[in-house]
């Protein structure tokens, strides 16, 4: 399954190495807030609702982080955005540790989200230039299954701090912890000092629409409305979904912080399976279908987890397709949405695409919780979720295929479809 590592060089290992790293250490911040919710809103005395709204205000500023430093990165170089991305989100998640208020936690992971926004539009188009074509897919979904290892790391350091210390200390040292991803940086430093660090253009000169705004030029304002949507479908069943779960297993199914540690954990484990597993298709039948699949399979595996009346038993046993579906999607966004955009404008797509579903996925945790406060949240979470896998299925169905699709030319994908990498790809919505 992962004879393609064998297959790559020295130089794309180590970027594969340094991406994977800085994905796993965006995850395991971004998902401690989710895992120390409980306590949280015991602490500050939070209802569901403004619980939502910290939830959400860091994926609107993650949105907004993503695209600018999508954009830098076009400017200044991959590797030296990355490294200031990383940097940035470590700082701001130790910082989560001292806040007193709910206010003061809401500002801070604001600011946490121009991190981890910017850490993936970076890490993405880094590794989507440096990788050979016959291999993208498989890459870069493999380093999407790093969110696993991320979101493992933060259950099992909550779940032990929860153990070791007082509730209201357990949390604050876990944030604390959040420093250590800093350290990463010296790494990517020293694996790739000068490779992939500037954006690459085959030769070729920056197209005249780069820029900020240059994804919404008449030929590519289409693409970038169609692709946003499908980020914005894939987030938003992704967050409503992951960002409550551990509420809702303690809350509804009265499970302890350990046991609902170890329902996340079958769900984390398959969330990785997913990845995996995606991988290996993507490069088979193509980005489209990949897609479409998963979602399809997401709304079936929501319905059944969160509306049918199962035993915790069956619970655990369903927790692993959860995982692995919900796994497929955003590992198949890096490879499609880098194939979309020519060089000039490449990270600024990517950056935009991809994190325009953090902001209009950030609705969703938001209305999990005002929809909770007059419903079951079991309920309030699977309507959600459901909704938003439909979207990824409308969104994707109008985009082109682009398997092995070369970016080392800067003419762009446009909409209306043709299944040869070589020629520019248009879309059924034209």
């Amino acid at each position: 399954m992962f004879r393609w590592y064998r297959e790559i060089n020295q130089t794309e290992r180590r970027t594969f190495w340094s991406c994977f790293g800085g994905w796993a250490l965006d995850a395991l911040d971004v998902q401690m807030f989710s895992v120390a919710l409980p306590a949280l809103m015991v602490a500050f005395g939070l209802a569901n609702a403004e619980a939502g709204s910290i939830g959400s205000v860091s994926l609107v500023t993650s949105a907004l982080g993503g695209w600018i430093a999508g954009a830098l990165s076009d400017r200044y170089g991959r590797v030296r955005i990355l490294q200031a991305t990383i940097v940035w989100f470590s700082a701001c998640t130790f910082l989560c540790a001292f806040a007193q208020n709910g206010t003061q936690l809401l500002i801070l992971r604001a600011l946490q989200g121009f991190g981890f926004g910017g850490e993936w539009a970076a890490g993405a188009v880094l590794m989507a230039e440096v990788i050979r074509s016959e291999h993208r897919g498989k890459v870069l979904a493999t380093v999407q299954s790093a969110w696993a290892v991320g979101w493992g790391g933060a259950v099992v350091v909550y779940s032990v701090l929860a153990w070791c210390l007082p509730g209201e200390v357990a949390w604050r040292v876990m944030f604390a912890v959040g420093l250590l991803p800093a350290l990463f940086v010296l790494y990517v430093r020293r694996a790739i000092p000068g490779e992939g660090s500037r954006p690459a253009t085959g030769g070729m000169p920056v197209l005249p629409e780069s820029g900020l705004f240059g994804v919404f030029s008449s030929r590519m304002w289409r693409m970038t409305v169609v692709a946003a949507l499908l980020g914005a479908g894939a987030h938003g069943g992704y967050h409503a979904l992951m960002t409550w779960l551990p509420m809702f297993l303690k809350t509804e199914r009265q499970l302890s912080v350990l046991s609902t540690g170890g329902y996340l954990a079958v769900i984390i484990f398959a969330f990785w399976c997913g990845c995996v597993v995606s991988a290996e298709l993507l490069d088979r039948i193509g980005r489209r279908k990949n897609i479409l699949l998963f979602a399809v399979c997401c709304v079936t595996t929501v319905a059944v987890y969160l509306f049918l009346p199962l035993t915790n038993v069956q619970m655990l046993w369903l927790g692993f397709p959860l995982g692995f579906f919900a796994a497929g999607i955003p590992a198949s966004l890096g490879a499609l949405f880098n194939e979309l955009y020519p060089a000039g404008i490449r990270g600024t797509g990517v950056g935009f695409c991809y994190n325009f579903g953090r902001i209009a996925g950030a609705g969703f945790p938001w209305l999990v919780g005002r929809m909770s406060e007059s419903m079951p949240l079991g309920r309030a979470i699977g309507i959600d979720a459901a909704l938003a896998y439909s979207l990824v299925i409308v969104a994707v169905w109008l985009l082109p295929e682009t398997k092995g699709r070369r970016l080392d030319a800067n003419e762009a994908v446009t909409i209306n479809a043709t299944a040869n990498p070589a020629v520019p790809l248009r879309c059924a919505c034209a």
